[in-house]
């Protein structure tokens, strides 16, 4: 048996790499950046047209109505401004809650209606404000912030008046046209700020007319506008314009499913605003012709089963009084009907809101023909009408 002696042998020498393969590589890197250099110059240096900006072709004058639109746009949107009602809040806090300060709440849309500053605007946009007693912040065109007082509302009409403390120079009111004499078809344009979007300009047409939407207190606005003009959450309380930039209505409501513009829209009409709004100016509130009665709510006549307007008080010097109209009497027999009111001018009354819209066309002072039932007995007596201050009516919001 052969044996080895004991020691360690010398170990095999390591073998030696080709260095071919990294110097290849090396230099088709060094080619190929060579190359990419020499390309970019050339392509540098070459003339590609297709490089350059396209001239520019003169366009030409404005067509004829895009001018009237643009014109009509910068002389009516000084006299449109935004609206933000004032609310306080109340915190919630371990020691029970506190008085969270005044925050503006929502957005809405107004305009200038003259140089003292009086801003006309939707009810519903200040609602939430009256019932606070807190006022709004309205935003002129020139992004100047002045705290509004409100002055008057009259939610029948969803029409509120704020006013506001602002140099005569900024502010510019709208020119204010007629809505009898609208017709369908013709052209209309919006301002207004949807989605809190300032001074968002869109146009339209009539699309319909003597429309009849709900008010807020649950009545019926009558002879509202229907226009195609878009109109969204926060163009509310802004004008509706005519081709001449008059003022025809408020925008006021939309008809939508998904609660952006579907292209039905309302506007009060503006003949409604010339009537409601010098009033609230004066007086805080809307003064109306009446005839001096108090009228039993519908739903207790038609409990009575009686198809009118039950007459249960007679205001002392009214013209209802002059003219004889009896109220219910309480006596030992028990309560006795009085007159029982079923027409004027000729036109058939049977509910309160008829009897309103019949008088709305009159003044104070005039005559109308005012027709009853008396113990059994259709009789007509002329009636004068008196001034009459009504209250604003607000429907709570859980009803």
């Amino acid at each position: 048996m052969t044996q080895f002696p004991n020691h360690h042998e010398p170990a095999a020498p390591p073998q030696r790499r080709s260095v071919a393969p990294l110097v290849l590589l090396v230099v088709s890197s060094g080619l190929l950046v060579f190359a990419s250099l020499r390309f970019g110059q050339r392509a540098l240096s070459a003339d590609r047209p297709s490089a350059s900006p396209r001239p520019v072709t003169a366009r030409g004058d404005l067509a004829a109505d895009e001018k009237s639109t643009i014109e009509l746009f910068e002389r009516c949107s000084p006299s449109v401004v935004y609206v933000s009602p004032l609310v306080r809040t109340v915190r919630r806090t371990l020691f029970g809650y506190v008085d969270g300060g005044v925050v503006e709440s929502g957005t809405g849309s107004g305009f200038v209606w003259d140089a003292q500053g009086h801003i006309v605007t939707n009810f519903h946009v200040i609602q939430e404000a009256f019932r606070g007693g807190t006022g709004a912040t309205v935003t002129l065109p020139d992004n100047t912030h002045y705290e509004a007082e409100i002055i008057g509302v009259w939610p029948d009409n969803d029409l509120a008046v704020l006013q506001i403390e602002a140099p005569d120079a900024e502010l510019h009111p709208i020119t204010v046209g007629t809505s009898n004499d609208l017709r369908v078809g013709q052209r209309v344009f919006a301002i207004g700020n949807p989605y809190g979007l300032d001074f968002t300009f869109t146009t339209g047409i009539v699309s319909a007319l003597n429309r009849e939407i709900r008010a807020v207190t649950g009545d019926t606005i009558s002879g509202v506008i229907q226009t195609d003009a878009a109109i969204n959450p926060g163009n509310s309380g802004g004008p509706l314009l005519d081709s001449a930039g008059r003022l025809i209505g408020i925008n006021t409501a939309i008809y939508s499913q998904s609660g952006s513009s579907a292209g039905i829209g309302f506007a009060v009409p503006v003949d409604t605003i010339n009537s409601v709004v010098p009033q609230l100016i004066a007086h805080g509130k809307v003064i109306k012709p009446g005839l001096g009665v108090i009228l039993a709510p519908d739903a207790w006549a038609r409990r009575w089963g009686i198809d009118g307007l039950v007459i249960t008080g007679v205001s002392a010097g009214s013209g209802a009084e002059l003219a004889g109209l009896r109220p219910i009497t309480e006596g030992r027999e028990g309560i006795a009907l009085g007159d029982v009111i079923v027409g004027v001018d000729g036109a058939r009354i049977a509910y309160n809101a008829q009897l309103a819209d019949a008088l709305k066309e009159h003044h104070v002072g005039d005559t109308v023909k005012v027709a009853i039932e008396r113990e059994g007995k259709r009789v007509e007596v002329p009636v004068t009408l008196q001034a009459v201050a009504e209250q604003p009516r607000v429907m709570s919001r859980d009803r």
